[in-house]
Order: C-alpha cells, then structure tokens, then sequence
C-alpha cells in the first residue's frame, strides 16, 4: 500500500489546518457556549473550496477526492467540531446532488452550496419515530398535477435553520423501502416550518432543529432520482457520510491528546511532571496507538470511495472504530487534566461533550456492527 499523500492532498490539509488554527480554533469556546452559529466563517470556509471538496470544479468544487476531504475534516474538527458538522453535512448534499441530480438540479444548487451563496445544505432523513430504521418514515409526499404536497417532520436536522436547500426523504408509495422518494426541498419553501433549536450535550455551536412540512408545495422538478428510489439514495449518502463522520472523531481526538500531552508535560505531581509517571506515559501511548489506527481505517475507506470502489463495509469499519476509539481517547485525556478537566477552563470538556455524538449519527456503533457483520456472514 502506498501510504504517501499527493501534493494536492497535502494542500488541502494545510489550508484547512491553517484555517482552522488562525479562524477557528481561537474562538470555538466562545461560539460554543453563546450557540454561535459560524455564518461569516463558513462563507471563509467556502471561498478556500472546503465545503466541496471532493465535487468537480466545474460545479465550484476542488475535485481533490475523497482523501482530501477526509484529511480537511479532520483538521476542521480539531478546531471546532460544530463548524465541522455544517462542512460535513454541506459537502454530502453536494455530493449526492451531483450523483443523482438532473443537470437541472446540479446546475442550481451545487454551485450555490460550494461558493456559500447557501449558507449550507441539510439532510432530513430522521424522523420522531425513527431514526436507525429510516424505513419507518412517515412523511408524504403525495403527487398533484403540478408536483407534491409534503406533509411529516424531520428531526435533529443539522443546519435546518440556515439550509440553502435540503435532501428531504418522503413516503411515494406503500411501507418499505421501496415506498421512499427523495426530494430537493429549498429553504424557503412555503408550507416548511423550522422547529425550535434542540438543546445539547455537545457541538452547541452548530444548529440543530427540527422541519415541519404542512401542505409544503413542490414543484415536480425537486424529485431527486426516480419516485421511489429514494431509499438507496440515502444509503449511498450515508456510507459516505460515514467517512466523514469518523473523520471528525479523529480530530476531536486528536485534539484531546494534544491537549493531554500538553498537559501532562506541564501539571507537576509528587515532584515531578505528570508526562514522567508510566500510568500516564501508557494513557498517551494508548491514546496515539488507537488515533493511528483510526486514520488508517478511514483513509483507506476514502481511498476505495475515491477509487470507485466498494467501501460501504470499510466505511462502517471506520466509523465504528474511530468513534469508540475517540471517546476512549477523549475520556483518558479528560483523566489525565484531573479536577481541572472538568471545569471550562481547559478545552478537554467540551472536546468530551462533542466527541459522544459521533457514536449516534449517520448509524449508531450498534447499525455499523449489523452492516459489518451482514458482510461476513451474509443476509
């Protein structure tokens, strides 16, 4: 295996590392506990072409693949994992646009997501009464002579509030998988409205409400893909998503460690630095071990996605591996700050509340063992 980065590649992990360190970092408490969300920084993000990383030029993408991506996530989230999730989320919906969409339809939106002319793109697949079985959706989408009339709610939707245009899953036709069409709903479509902001654990300086679709009127061009294809619509946008996913976890924890080190070098205990105690020395040691095994498994998941390759097994790998392994990470760094950890004065609080997150969305830890095991023993 070649384990050695393009100069494309190492661009893309610079800029977004320099950004993040001189934009983002400086100020990610202080949007965190005012629910700041980022609107001028991401315009920033969009101008360095972060939020289409892995989307042609042609559309205001970088084109720069997957690897890329993956290796820009990272550094974003090391910073700030709010802002994070909103580059995530808007770069998936570009990509997914471009797959399935109608030139119509990428001609649009793409261009409007990559530039920041949208200030994101959201995903609204969740539902109250489902959200691990998607095939649980209630949310209609009847056909009219001139298009459909939405009717349900999504919740948890990341960016809702500031969504140029949202991918929006609807039932077409009978239960199951096959009753669901996808939809491009934009963000101010009559007959949508935005539910209050959810109150979190962590990552409060991203924006997460719920829609409320009553009667909402859409025009027959907003389908995406054919009526009742929506579903494998939205698992392609999830194996991918997963990549981005577990990406984010391994910048929180990265973050985590260096802050530990950080730490461990300068706290004195028994006369002596913490970073000289072998309790200590192994945490570290454990922590870099699984952050190392972490990035292998996801860059080689980007890398057969870049490639056009099966990755959907090695997506889940990825995810599963480095969220759990983040939490780990994150919960010896936080062992390792003592009382101090537990106060806002160090950021290792908030990188523990952020990190917890990653176990849940785009597949639990629980959906990823199903998928990984559904490849080794068969349906």
């Amino acid at each position: 295996m070649d384990f050695d980065l393009s100069e494309e590649q190492k661009l893309i992990r610079q800029t977004a590392r320099d950004f993040a360190t001189r934009e983002l970092e400086p100020d990610a408490g202080k949007r965190e506990r005012e629910h700041i969300f980022p609107k001028d920084l991401l315009k920033k993000m969009a101008d360095l072409g972060l939020m289409g990383v892995n989307v042609e030029e042609k559309w205001g993408g970088v084109g720069a693949g997957v690897v890329a991506y993956s290796l820009a996530m990272m550094e974003i989230s090391r910073a700030c994992a709010s802002t994070a999730v909103t580059m995530a989320v808007t770069n998936m919906v570009a990509e997914i646009i471009c797959k399935f969409g109608t030139p119509e339809q990428i001609q649009e939106h793409v261009p409007k997501l990559t530039s920041g002319e949208y200030i994101a793109g959201a995903f609204a697949l969740t539902e109250p009464s489902c959200g691990s079985d998607a095939t649980a959706l209630k949310t209609t989408a009847k056909k009219t002579a001139d298009g459909w009339i939405l009717n349900g709610t999504k919740q948890f939707i990341t960016s809702g509030s500031y969504s140029g245009v949202n991918i929006t899953w609807a039932r077409t036709g009978g239960p199951g998988s096959k009753g669901i069409s996808a939809f491009l709903v934009p963000g101010d479509t009559p007959g949508m409205t935005i539910g209050p902001e959810e109150h979190k654990m962590g990552l409060m300086g991203s924006n997460t409400v719920s829609l409320i679709f009553e009667d909402a009127r859409l025009a027959a061009d907003t389908l995406l893909g054919e009526e009742g294809r929506g579903f494998p619509i939205a698992m392609v946008a999830l194996d991918g998503g997963r990549i981005g996913v577990s990406s984010q976890a391994i910048g929180i924890a990265q973050a985590a460690l260096d802050a530990a080190v950080e730490y461990a070098r300068e706290r004195q205990t028994f006369g002596k630095p913490l970073a000289e105690h072998q309790a200590i020395q192994w945490m570290i040691a454990d922590c870099a071990t699984e952050l190392d095994a972490s990035k292998l498994l996801t860059l080689r998941a980007a890398r057969l996605k870049e490639q056009g390759r099966p990755f959907t097994r090695e997506a889940s790998m990825a995810k599963l591996y480095s969220t759990e392994a983040a939490n780990r990470i994150c919960a010896h760094a936080f062992q390792i700050h003592g009382g101090y950890g537990y106060t806002k004065d160090y950021p290792i609080e908030r990188l523990v509340r952020d990190c917890r997150v990653t176990t849940i969305y785009e597949g639990t830890s629980e959906i990823q063992r199903m998928v990984i095991a559904r490849f080794l023993l068969g349906d």
